[in-house]
């Protein structure tokens, strides 16, 4: 199991949980490399094999390489959780070719490629596996703020139908879609538990949730193509802005 972005926050929760389930577990990152292993010395204390890579998303060299330096290590690789993304701020007034395209390249493009990788594995094993993708909650329920993050991820949302369609039988994709789940640089923890009390449950998804939607969808071999939204019901409650600007 690889899973990118797994050095901290909800990639973190996610390797905790895949560990707990029997999962051994590639963790991906690009500059946390103290966190890295740190997560690692978790997981092995959860009995799960465990190793860290680092790679920059950005870069398709260093994408093309992760699969064949998790396999060199692992000796299999049968899922893949693309959880790593940019999540750089502009609107449509800040936008730049540069900008849109570094989003492209990280968080829409690497996780195809890394996708294409697990399949051709796959059917070289004659095996079946699993792509996670990570998605948002702001595709079902729109607003322009994070505009270049909002049309990386609006592309992975149907990239994910294409990869569904283009590598059955032996890849299932899906995607998992959490609203507003930690704090940030823009919203703190007070901040964030008004918001997520004001909304349609009145609370909000935790990241165990989120990880706990990402093991089902690989324990289910009757799901692919689909989308599981984990937001505490956050897509049903329309804003004009972002959380953080609302």
């Amino acid at each position: 199991m690889l899973v990118t972005g797994a050095a901290r926050r909800i990639g973190r929760a996610i390797a905790w949980c895949l560990a707990e389930a029997g999962w051994d577990v590639a963790v991906h990152y690009r500059g946390s490399a103290a966190d890295a292993q740190r997560v690692c010395e978790e997981l092995r204390a959860r009995g799960a094999r465990a190793a860290a890579f680092a790679a920059d998303l950005a870069d398709e060299a260093q994408v093309r390489a992760l699969p064949a330096q998790v396999l060199q290590t692992f000796g299999a690789l049968d899922a893949l959780v693309n959880n790593a993304s940019l999540f750089a701020y502009d609107t449509i007034h800040e936008l730049s070719v540069e900008q849109a395209l570094l989003h492209y390249r990280i968080n829409t493009l690497a996780p195809v490629l890394l996708a294409q990788a697990l399949h051709s594995h796959l059917r070289a094993r004659g095996a079946r596996g699993c792509v996670v993708n990570l998605l948002d909650q702001k595709l079902w329920n729109p607003n322009p703020d994070h505009f270049s993050y909002t049309l990386s991820k609006a592309a992975l949302r149907h990239a994910a139908t294409l990869l569904a369609q283009a590598c059955a039988p032996e890849l299932r994709v899906v995607s998992v879609a959490p609203g507003m789940t930690l704090g940030s640089a823009l919203i703190d923890d007070s901040r964030l538990q008004a918001l997520q009390q004001s909304g349609p449950l009145g609370h909000g998804p935790t990241a165990s949730d989120v990880a706990d939607a990402v093991l089902f969808a690989l324990r289910n071999g009757a799901l692919s193509g689909c989308e599981l939204l984990v937001d505490a019901g956050q897509h049903l409650q329309p804003r004009g802005r972002d959380f953080a600007f609302d």
